[in-house]
């Protein structure tokens, strides 16, 4: 038995069990049947023999952590055996666990009807269960941007044959409610795993992709399953809100410095203006002087990692840096960084290397190739021609290795990954399928591992370098979007938001199709909108970037925006005024005194983003601290009384009155101007009165 404070948790022996049988101190139980593998064109259930059921010793993990595991030989199979892996916190009521199938000797995954053929779990329902499927891939056309998504799809109303993409699906009933949930991701509605739902059992099952025909098994080459996640509260869908949240936050991953709320600064939208609004290249500003004065700014502002965007290189793949931008190889600029105590960023694409980079000879069988064909090689922002490279080979372990060593000569942290399409290749030499397999299942089969390529890359950069951040730009769509990466890496949410041809306009006469890196408030309120993530997983796994910009108002919706944990600022630090610098500085400053409390409480937001008013309450119940934010999309006098009692202490701008009622809640008035935000922080000093 694995105990802990929320949960004990016991191995079946039977079908009826349960392979995992999850139970709550008040007797509530989930039992999640085993899993289903196709072998050698037969089914096979991967029920335990009890009589071979071996445990191994737990280990100890990151941040409390515990790894359990136990193995056995299939009752259907002997010669097959399955091990189990599951992983518990002390804070969580909810686990992470896997599937590892072995063969004896050498047997291969089938499937014979042309489609994957692998359940990975299923749970019975009981007559009263009300289901809701949390969805975190549905792209939004009109924002530009990934949205989450949460629909009810129970009710007593199920029948055979449906089916929910997920990847989170909750199970009401009689006050306790399960939770189910894969890690792997895609847009939807192209799913590669769904949920089957039938009016008495819910399971997880492969769509396509998770495996190749003839894939296979041996003593020493299991076939992994991806993570998946159960847990079970004695509490409604509000509880089990919270709960995920905190163990996506607190337990999920174990590169814990990709939970961090730190403040980001990244070069790119200055590129951008300069591109359209002067005519100059894209490259022309980077350079030493210019990344050395913005430092300076940056530093002056509170920003903790300063990322300096696209064509700080020579060429990919090798990833060196170019000395005619930089002749000391950012000697200069790591010095400075580290005598303000920032860390610095770097922009990769992981899926190029120039032609005449050291990788791409020495990988040259590991480019991308669709039908048989090379595609031909691009420009990348400025620099080389490159090819496409496929994670899903090879050449993933040297560009693993590659930021390593960018680590430890560089002395980089904070990686910045962009341009990474799930689709792409069907080579039948790399790590996804064959000659023996068609092109469409050696492509879905890359666009299935590639996420999992990505997921083994970072974790390999943050086991050999803890301070690392890997962040995956999801700008676009068709992109891996889901749990997988979040349980290793975060999310760079959004850029310029829509283009002009989402809107259905023509592009502008100069050609700049981005309508949204210009001051004001329709950029602030547009990159709003994804905060629906925060309900379920943490907004700082979102890094959206704001624009520091003059006038006031503008500036200030900026902010005010940005605190509430997407903490990313981006533009032209230089054409800052000193009122604009100062003004930026003091936010910052009240924002690092409580930071690690707004990541820490779950949001209360009342009216809609871009409604007046729009409140975001981010106040840690445990202690007061934190902050509100309040929008208004006209002038005018606003009230709101926080859900949760404030420390005493509190430090809030013009325009802003603040009092406590009898329960120790704020009642915060606001007057607007015009159109824009306020803040209002609360527990400025270390010790908190309640």
């Amino acid at each position: 038995m694995i105990s802990t404070p929320h949960l004990d948790l016991t191995a079946g022996d039977s079908d009826s069990e349960g392979l995992i049988r999850v139970r709550l101190r008040t007797g509530e139980t989930l039992a999640i049947a085993p899993p289903l593998f196709e072998v050698e064109a037969a089914a096979v259930r991967a029920s335990l023999d009890p009589s071979s059921l071996t445990v191994e010793p737990g280990r100890e993990l990151h941040g409390g952590t515990r790894e359990h595991a136990f193995r056995g030989a299939l009752v259907a199979d002997p010669d097959l055996s399955l091990r189990v892996v599951v992983r518990v916190h002390d804070e969580s009521p909810l686990l992470r666990f896997r599937f590892e199938l072995f063969s004896r000797a050498p047997r291969r995954l089938t499937r014979i009807t042309g489609a994957d053929r692998l359940e990975y779990l299923s749970v019975g329902l009981p007559d009263d269960a009300r289901l809701t499927e949390v969805g975190l891939s549905e792209f939004d056309e009109l924002v530009h941007s990934f949205r989450l998504s949460e629909r009810s799809v129970g009710d007593g109303a199920l029948t055979d044959g449906l089916t929910a993409t997920g990847p989170i699906l909750t199970i009401e009933s009689a006050g306790a409610t399960a939770l189910l949930a894969y890690e792997h991701g895609s847009q939807v509605p192209d799913a590669f795993i769904r949920f089957r739902l039938s009016p008495e059992i819910v399971g997880i099952e492969a769509v396509k992709g998770n495996y190749w025909t003839g894939c296979e098994l041996g003593p020493d080459h299991p076939y992994r399953t991806v993570w998946l996640q159960a847990g079970l509260i004695a509490g409604d869908l509000a509880a089990m809100r919270e709960a995920y949240r905190h163990f996506v936050l607190r337990v999920m991953s174990p590169n814990r410095e990709s939970r961090r709320p730190y403040l980001f600064y990244n070069t790119w939208n200055f590129q951008e203006r300069n591109k359209w609004w002067n005519g100059r290249p894209y490259l022309e500003s980077m350079n030493e002087q210019r990344m050395l004065d913005e430092i300076d700014v940056a530093h002056r502002l509170g920003i903790d990692v300063f990322v300096i965007d696209t064509g700080w290189y020579e060429k990919t793949g090798d990833w060196a840096v170019d000395r005619r931008r930089f002749p000391d190889g950012l000697k200069r600029i790591r010095a400075r960084l580290e005598a303000y105590g920032m860390k610095l960023g770097l922009w990769f694409n992981p899926t190029v290397a120039a032609v005449t980079s050291r990788l791409a000879d020495r990988y040259a069988s590991c480019r991308v190739t669709r039908g048989g064909e090379l595609p031909e090689p691009r420009e990348i922002w400025e620099t080389e021609e490159s090819y496409s490279m496929c994670l899903v080979s090879d050449y993933a372990d040297a560009f693993a290795e590659t930021l390593v060593t960018l680590v430890r000569e560089l002395g980089v942290t904070y990686f910045k990954w962009d341009a990474i399409g799930q689709y792409g290749c069907d080579d039948p030499g790399h790590h996804h399928g064959t000659a023996s397999n068609d092109a469409v299942e050696r492509s879905d089969c890359h666009a299935f591992e590639i996420g999992r390529a990505m997921s083994r890359i970072v974790d390999r950069l943050c086991e050999a370098c803890p301070e690392a951040i890997v962040d995956f730009d999801i700008t676009e769509g068709g992109r891996y979007v889901g749990l997988g990466f979040l349980a290793s890496g975060k999310y760079f949410l959004i850029n310029n938001g829509p283009y002009y041809w989402s809107l259905d306009m023509p592009r502008t006469a100069d050609g700049n199709p981005n309508l949204f890196f210009y001051p004001g408030q329709a950029r602030n309120t547009l990159c709003r909108v994804p905060l629906d993530y925060d309900s379920w997983i943490p907004s700082v796994l979102f890094l959206t970037h704001y624009l520091p910009d003059d006038p006031a108002e503008s500036r200030l919706g900026a902010t005010a925006s940005l605190v509430l944990g997407q903490n990313g600022i981006w533009g032209d630090l230089l054409s800052l005024s000193e009122e604009g610098i100062g003004a930026i500085a003091g936010i910052a400053g009240h924002y690092r005194l409580v930071r690690d409390d707004v990541t820490a409480s779950y949001p209360v937001v009342s009216g809609r983003v871009g409604g007046s008013p729009e409140v975001h309450e981010k106040i840690n119940d445990r202690n007061g601290r934190g902050l509100v934010a309040i929008f208004a999309a006209a002038a005018g006098t606003y009230t709101y009384v926080t859900r949760r009692r404030t420390a005493a202490d509190f430090h809030a701008g013009d325009g802003v009155t603040v009092r406590r009622d009898e329960e120790g809640r704020a009642v915060i008035e606001v007057a607007f101007s015009a159109a824009g935000g306020r803040l209002v922080f609360f527990g400025m000093s270390p010790q908190v009165d309640q």
